[in-house]
């Protein structure tokens, strides 16, 4: 395991943090520091301090649950100005799963345990399998949708309009499923790895909500805290 910064990466999975930069929000637990109160250095020490201790867990989840995978996480930080806060997880050019995290949310965690668990959920998505099945989605959308249009006459490029549209819908149609999953496994992964889940999960109070749209990407921000809830329940 390593952290860098941010190179090319191909295969972006889709990502899982806020499209806009949320508001400070004060907490009265004794452990949690605003985004306003820590320095850029200080946000920085936290986040390493995170990554060493989460990445060993979610390697080992990994290897327990999906054995065929490779489990050597590569974090990386996209440390380019000005970017909104984000985080997702991809595969590099030879397949090695990768979990990148932006300058944005890496000062916007309040806590550690907000950093421990979008770590979760991203590797989650690796381990799950996330973006070989959204692929596998968008394929059979797009082989549908192509055979629909050449079945009612469409000529080549009205084909080619339906296999976009298909392959756009395949992949976001358990999108929202996706992520309930990879909250649930990254819940036991936080866990794990010796942070409070249902605390690091409070973000998604502070983040926009998503709503449940048709063929949304995300799900609404309740259902996620709720998987949450639920999942450490069980712990």
């Amino acid at each position: 395991m390593r952290v860098l910064s941010l190179l090319a990466l191909p295969f972006l999975a889709a990502c899982v943090a806020p499209t806009e930069t949320p508001r400070p929000q004060t907490s009265s637990a004794p452990a949690a520091s605003s985004a306003a109160q820590i320095t850029p250095s200080q946000a920085t020490r936290q986040f390493v301090r995170v990554v060493e201790t989460v990445e060993p867990v979610a390697e080992a989840e990994c290897r327990r649950r999906a054995p065929r995978s490779n489990c050597d996480f590569l974090i990386v930080i996209d440390d380019r100005p000005n970017q909104p806060p984000n985080a997702f997880q991809t595969l590099d050019k030879n397949g090695r799963p990768v979990i990148a995290f932006n300058l944005g949310l890496i000062r916007m965690a309040q806590n550690t345990d907000e950093l421990a668990f979008v770590m979760g959920h991203e590797a989650a998505h690796h381990i799950s399998g996330h973006i070989a099945r959204t692929q596998a989605n968008a394929a059979a959308g797009a082989l549908i949708f192509a055979g629909l249009a050449a079945l009612t006459g469409a000529g080549e490029t009205g084909v080619r309009a339906a296999q976009d549209i298909g392959a756009t819908v395949g992949a976001r149609s358990y999108s929202k499923d996706f992520e309930l999953e990879a909250d649930a496994l990254g819940t036991r992964i936080t866990a794990r790895a010796g942070y409070d889940p249902v605390r690091g999960a409070a973000f998604f109070t502070r983040i926009p909500d998503p709503g449940n749209r048709f063929l949304g990407t995300h799900p609404p921000n309740a259902a996620r805290i709720e998987t949450v809830r639920r999942e450490a329940a069980k712990l």
